[in-house]
């Protein structure tokens, strides 16, 4: 079974003012009702698993909320303490 891997992370900083550090733009509804974070969820296809899903620890309730909010389920969350790109985020969800 495939695992889809949702790296949630980031500075908020290239969409300021509406994107802040603490509501970076992936959790923004800039196109419809749902927020970019939420349309990736939704965009999964039914054969593949509950997504792991790997964002920093300021985030980590966003993330659940906006999961309740589609009715949609992961497969785990992971935090990063501080974010470090996206090699170290893989390496994490690979181990």
């Amino acid at each position: 079974m495939i695992v889809p891997v949702i790296l949630s992370g980031g500075s908020g900083t290239r969409l300021w003012p509406l994107s802040r550090k603490l509501y970076p733009k992936q959790f923004l509804n800039l196109v419809n009702n749902l927020s970019l974070f939420q349309e990736t969820i939704t965009r999964l296809p039914k054969e593949v698993s509950e997504p792991l899903i790997i964002c920093n620890e300021e985030h980590r309730f966003i993330v659940a909320e906006q999961l309740r909010q589609i009715k949609s389920k992961s497969r785990g969350i992971i935090l990063e303490p501080i974010g470090k790109n996206t090699a170290p985020a893989i390496a994490l969800a690979a181990m």
